[in-house]
């Protein structure tokens, strides 16, 4: 007897373990989506087998009927979903019924623990299948791969594992190709043996699928119970609201509803249909290395993917379908990358969700509130990725700000300019309450100008380019040289006095003593209040990114510019110490300037130990005097 002839005992990948532990032990609100799930793995192995026949149409032979089968029996309290489809292999049933062997396992993991009881999980991590579980005492999947003669069972009871035999001869016989997932049912949820209930899920969650759905009666007869047509294929005049609900949650295996749906038909040198959902609520697969999209590609209503790359990465999270009247239908991933016919097909879509983005923006504006607070960190992605619609992107783009609570377009930015004012300020950081709280902004608030504080990640990055709006350049308030003089301020009596002789003896003395801790030292015009602040070199790169790339061991190891608020009394001291040739208190009272800048900059200082040594020093002096 051979290991492939006989029963094997496996045991569950870690995260399945303890998925099925939360699946067996927890109460659901929701249990009745677990047939939408199982529904939905058996449409896609119906795709896969549609177009893996595109070429070898032998796969197809004795049996083209595509379908899926629902038979319940109320009194063995089962329930059999079965398909027609691809069916699995020995080695495939292990493989995708014993892990999770997809991208979303970390942000499963994370959900599992937040959740706790683990209500709301099912659909966002890709763990369809096991949400049967919570149904079932025992599930026995039996599967026959489309080509091959062999059939094989997968059966667990939602322990520490599962087995995997040989069919028996009534197992392979019910199961001619494709796969039977049959369910023995807990005593508290029988319901799902009865017909009436079954009809009822399908027509709330699968009524779309485009592939039959057949209920088989207590007679063995079988009646179709979804209408199995393509949603987007239709008129806009003919669907309604909870329509293109259920369409979305069937076609992005969602359960929110959509906050904005793009549906229409494209004629011309090109024919095809679109139907695309922005989310409410962010997919788990968002934050994905890979940055894919789930734009279902089909051609001519035969599904070819689900992630074509039909939309940029920075609307990865739109979700939808494109059904192509005049691709080939043996096209390839690498047809797709390169054929200019999809070229074309993107950005044409891509133009139309970026102009629904801007109209709802302009017409709707609360509801577009909710769909940047979602996604906009990932749309300001294209612009550091698409320069040709980076006009279009900033326009779409909302900040916070210094001057408001609420999120700020550029046009209302450019609207509240202050007299004289040219440049758009921002600054960038890690958090909006520490930008808030950051020196660079006193100069700005002296003088009524609006700053806009960027806080997420991609802001270092895009940032680095030159960008403007409307004429107006952006300038960052912690790189190169800022001039405020032109716009008036706001007390006439804090206007700063030029540098004098003494003032450029310190700025000397301090840079000696830091030496190459620092580029440069000068005064500064950004500050009023703080004694200090540090900013990048008018041809460096911006203080975050430089952060950003130096936790990567990536940065340029640039000096930073110190700058001094010449009429801070801290500042006054040093000079005083200079005049006095006082060399020590120079040195200390240098070394704390640029380790106060440092902290309030989000840094470390270099020496710790002899930051707060200097300090304790000059606390315990000042109080002795």
């Amino acid at each position: 007897m051979t290991e492939e002839n006989t029963t094997q005992p496996h045991a569950f990948q870690a995260e399945v373990a303890e998925l099925l532990n939360l699946m067996v032990h927890s109460v659901y609100s929701e249990t009745d989506v677990f047939l939408r799930e199982l529904i939905s793995n058996a449409s896609d192995a119906c795709d896969k087998l549609r177009y893996e026949a595109i070429a070898k149409p032998d796969l197809l032979a004795g049996n083209e009927r595509l379908v899926i089968r629902l038979t319940p029996d109320p009194k063995a309290r089962t329930l059999a979903i079965a398909d027609t489809g691809i069916g699995m292999t020995r080695q495939e049933l292990i493989d995708n019924l014993g892990t999770i062997a997809r991208s979303g396992t970390k942000a499963f993991l994370q959900g599992l623990a937040e959740a706790k009881d683990g209500t709301g999980l099912i659909g966002k991590f890709g763990v369809g299948f096991y949400s049967a579980f919570m149904v079932a005492d025992r599930i026995e999947v039996t599967s026959r791969r489309a080509g091959s003669d062999e059939t094989w069972v997968w059966r667990s009871e939602g322990g520490a594992g599962f087995e995997v035999a040989p069919a028996t001869e009534e197992q392979a016989g019910r199961v001619p190709r494709g796969t039977e997932v049959l369910i023995h049912l807990k005593e508290n949820t029988k319901q799902f043996a009865e017909r009436f209930e079954l009809e009822r899920v399908v027509r709330t969650y699968s009524d779309h699928i485009l592939f039959p759905i057949e209920l088989v009666d207590d007679k063995g007869e079988a009646k179709q119970i979804n209408a199995a047509s393509a949603p987007w294929q239709r008129p806009r005049a003919e669907l309604k609201p909870e329509d293109y609900t259920q369409a979305y949650k069937s076609l992005a295996n969602a359960f929110d509803e959509p906050a904005l749906t793009l549906h229409y038909r494209a004629e011309g040198r090109q024919s095809y249909a679109v139907m695309l959902f922005v989310p409410t609520m962010r997919p788990f697969d968002l934050s994905d290395p890979a940055r894919k999209g789930r734009i279902k590609l089909y051609v001519r209503r035969v599904y070819i993917t689900d992630d074509a790359d039909l939309l940029p990465p920075y609307l990865r999270f739109v979700r939808g379908v494109i059904d192509s009247e005049d691709l080939p239908l043996n096209v390839s991933r690498e047809m797709l990358q390169n054929n200019p016919q999809v070229t074309q097909i993107r950005n044409a879509v891509t133009g139309r969700v970026l102009g629904e983005l801007e109209s709802t923006a302009e017409k709707d504006a609360e509801k577009y509130r909710k769909i940047w607070e979602a996604f906009g960190p990932v749309l300001k992605e294209g612009l550091y990725e698409d320069h040709e619609r980076r006009a279009q992107l900033l326009g779409l783009c909302r900040f916070a700000s210094s001057a408001s609570d609420e999120p700020r377009s550029l046009k209302q930015y450019v609207a509240d300019l202050k007299p004289n004012q040219t440049e758009i300020y921002y600054l960038v950081g890690d958090s909006i309450e520490r930008l808030k709280a950051n020196p660079k902004l006193e100069a700005a608030r002296a003088r009524g100008i609006e700053v806009l504080l960027l806080s997420d990640p991609i802001d270092a990055f895009w940032t680095i380019m030159p960008s403007d709006y409307e004429g107006k350049p952006l300038k960052s308030l912690s790189q190169g040289d800022v001039d405020f003089s032109l716009v008036p301020l706001l007390d006439k009596d804090a206007a700063p006095a030029d540098a004098s002789d003494a003032d450029k003896d310190v700025l000397k003395s301090v840079k000696d003593a830091l030496g190459e801790q620092v580029s440069e030292v000068r005064a500064s015009q950004r500050l009023t209040d703080s004694p200090a602040c540090l900013v990048a070199s008018a041809g460096g790169r911006d203080r975050e990114l430089e952060r950003l790339l130096a936790r990567q061991e990536r940065g340029s190891g640039a000096k930073p510019v110190l700058e001094l608020n010449m009429r801070h009394d801290l500042v006054k001291a040093l000079a005083r110490s200079i005049e006095e040739k006082k060399e020590s208190d120079v040195a200390d009272l240098a070394a704390l300037l640029l380790a106060e800048a440092q902290i309030l900059d989000g840094e470390i200082p270099a020496d710790p130990a002899a930051f707060a040594r200097r300090l304790n020093e000059l606390i315990v002096r000042g109080l002795k005097a």
